[in-house]
């Protein structure tokens, strides 16, 4: 076959409909429906509590049944979490989201169907199990997808989804409040498997990640989404090559350290990337919000607002709570992390003691002031602690990046459900105190943020490690290489290449010598003498295309060697492999089988017209 680089140079040669910002938007849009249904299952169950035919069905159930029913959906959660790390390292983040979507619609079926309160629960637990999944992996495909500059406005409009999720549920609820039967509240909790099999169903069209694919050696697969995503679709576009280039090196760097993905090497390895994750997770939860989400109706019954009413203004205040999650898209990237977290913290702290106050006083002024001021905290809430701490997963390095986003939402989890056990049990034992709570964990979280937090705004995935000790970086400020590729000077005040690391050193041109010829230019890296005198090699594995595989140097390398820039695959190679593909596509399709068989094509010009076209 001749070579098509020349006659279709920087042509498109993509496997989705939208490409660039376009495919970005649309891919986080839609995952967002992962979170969109954890949303609207706290909010479902908050009104419901409300409900008269719900009480009366299941027999005007106890502070601790409630409790128990609310938080067994956080226990489910806590265990999952932990699994969708690794099956999310195994199998990927999209198929991972398709299995959690699945188990989503099985759990709202027993919820809508149930018969006793433990039946209820039951059902709660299968779809906590199954947000425990999507809420570990969605955070780290947004993340794995989305650029630098860019990767704190992903993550702040995921979360917007899950506040409209929160605001749906209560609406729905509100609407379907007017059935004078058991629909009224059996309705909602079917509905639950209506969204579930959206999110299926788009599992089915999403990318997968590059990261993940170029980890586990799909590089064609992953240099064709890195140019969807970043390149148009031109997979000879210089920012997609360049993005192919920082990821791969990354992943080849994790092998020289071995390769390990274990908890246990993420706890000994990363200890302050994931203390923070969780304590962003913890403070999350502890601030009160949570209080507010499952239990805003008793709220307000609480201060006076009986029935229906309760529910409305429920409802009013999750449009505004909508509306707070919109500044950080624009804000955390220009700002930063740190700065909402702190004001969110203060802007917390203070209406969650008045709230405790009005309560103690118990006067005209109680309704309006109660309600304003769960307003602010949800509001404060929506555009600081709401959505950074699910963007933390940003800190972990690309291999151990799925189990400490699991570590950091099983965090999220257990304080989830001690909230969600402990609130309806402390608002009946302690009543207004109960506010006081929140209200002091959220100047200690602001403390927390000032002096344990660092600022990783605009950093790329790949040198997340130069704000962190752990010399994990490719430009980390512990390498000896800074961002601008340039050496920089030791501790004792010399400049010395001996603190680069490899990729610094392949990054760096200065410093480039030839490798051997037989070395090929798809996938260049090699082993030689590291600062410790030891020496290492990588072998290569099987790659996408079956006729090429990764090139590895075996053995070791001459001392004096220098391996040369990583290259993506040539673009002759990926216009041939997606030749393969369609006709396999159209071997395994038997409408399509059958159509060729029975007027086969003269020759190849229009199929290759038609992928280079993108079609």
């Amino acid at each position: 076959m001749e070579s098509h680089q020349d006659t279709h140079h920087h042509i498109q040669i993509k496997d989705s409909y939208f490409v660039g910002r376009a495919l970005l938007n649309f891919t986080s849009i839609f995952v967002s429906l992962g979170v969109f249904i954890f949303g609207f299952e706290q909010g479902l169950m908050s009104s419901l509590l409300t409900n008269t035919h719900f009480k009366n069905y299941y027999q005007n159930p106890t502070p601790f049944e409630i409790g128990t029913m609310i938080a067994i959906l956080e226990i489910g959660a806590l265990f999952s979490s932990f699994y969708a790390g690794k099956i999310g390292d195994v199998i990927g983040r999209r198929r991972t989201i398709r299995y959690g979507s699945f188990i989503f619609i099985v759990g709202g079926l027993i919820q809508g169907t149930s018969i006793n309160i433990m039946n209820l629960g039951f059902g709660r637990l299968i779809s906590g199990i199954a947000i425990g999944f999507l809420t570990t992996i969605i955070p780290c495909y947004q993340s794995e997808i989305s650029p630098a500059d860019d990767r704190g406005f992903y993550a702040c409009l995921e979360f917007t989804g899950n506040i409209i999720g929160y605001s749906s549920s209560i609406w729905v609820d509100f609407a379907f409040s007017y059935i004078d039967n058991d629909l009224s509240w059996r309705s909602p909790l079917l509905l639950q498997c209506f969204i579930g099999s959206l999110l299926w169903l788009g599992s089915f069209v999403i990318v997968e990640t590059p990261r993940w694919l170029l980890d586990h050696n799909h590089d064609i697969e992953g240099m064709i989404v890195i140019s969807d995503l970043y390149g148009d679709g031109d997979v000879e576009d210089e920012e997609a090559i360049k993005e192919y280039r920082n990821i791969k090196e990354s992943v080849l760097l994790a092998r020289i350290e071995g390769g390990e993905r274990s908890y246990q090497y993420l706890l000994q390895k990363y200890p302050k990337r994931l203390s923070i994750a969780c304590f962003s997770q913890m403070f999350a939860q502890m601030n009160g919000i949570n209080i507010i989400s499952y239990y805003a109706p008793m709220i307000f019954e609480s201060a006076g607002w009986v029935g229906r009413d309760a529910i409305l203004m429920t409802g009013i205040n999750s449009i505004i709570y909508i509306f707070s999650t919109i500044p950080p898209w624009y804000l955390v990237d220009e700002w930063g992390r740190k700065p909402l977290l702190l004001s969110g913290a203060i802007l917390m702290g203070i209406p969650l003691f008045v709230i405790a106050y009005s309560l103690f006083l118990n006067n005209e002024y109680t309704p309006n002031t109660v309600v304003i001021s769960v307003i602010i905290t949800n509001a404060a809430f929506g555009y600081s602690w709401g959505p950074v701490p699910w963007l933390m997963s940003e800190v972990f390095p690309n291999s151990v990046r799925s189990k400490g986003a699991a570590i950091s939402t099983a965090t999220n989890w257990l304080f989830n459900f001690i909230v969600g056990e402990m609130t309806p049990i402390l608002l009946d034992l302690i009543e207004w105190k109960t506010y006081l709570i929140p209200g002091t964990s959220c100047f200690i979280s602001f403390l927390a943020v000032e002096f344990l937090f660092p600022e990783t705004k605009g950093l790329s995935l790949e040198d997340m490690g130069s704000v962190f000790d752990d010399n994990s970086s490719v430009f980390s400020f512990h390498s000896g290489f800074g961002s601008n590729n340039e050496p920089s000077r030791s501790r004792s005040g010399s400049t010395s290449a001996i603190n680069a690391s490899a990729a610094s050193i392949a990054r760096s041109r200065s410093l480039m010598r030839p490798v051997a010829s037989e070395t090929s230019n798809l996938l260049n890296i090699g082993g030689s003498n590291n600062v410790m005198g030891s020496t290492s090699s990588i072998t290569g594995v099987k790659s996408d295309y079956s006729g090429s595989s990764a090139i590895s140097v075996e053995g070791i390398l001459p001392s004096n060697t220098i391996p040369e820039e990583i290259e993506p695959p040539t673009f002759d190679i990926i216009y041939q492999y997606k030749l393969n593909e369609i006709e396999q596509n159209k071997k395994s399709n038997p409408i399509s089988y059958l159509y060729n068989s029975i007027f086969p094509p003269k020759n190849n010009t229009d199929q290759e017209n038609q992928l280079l076209n993108g079609n």
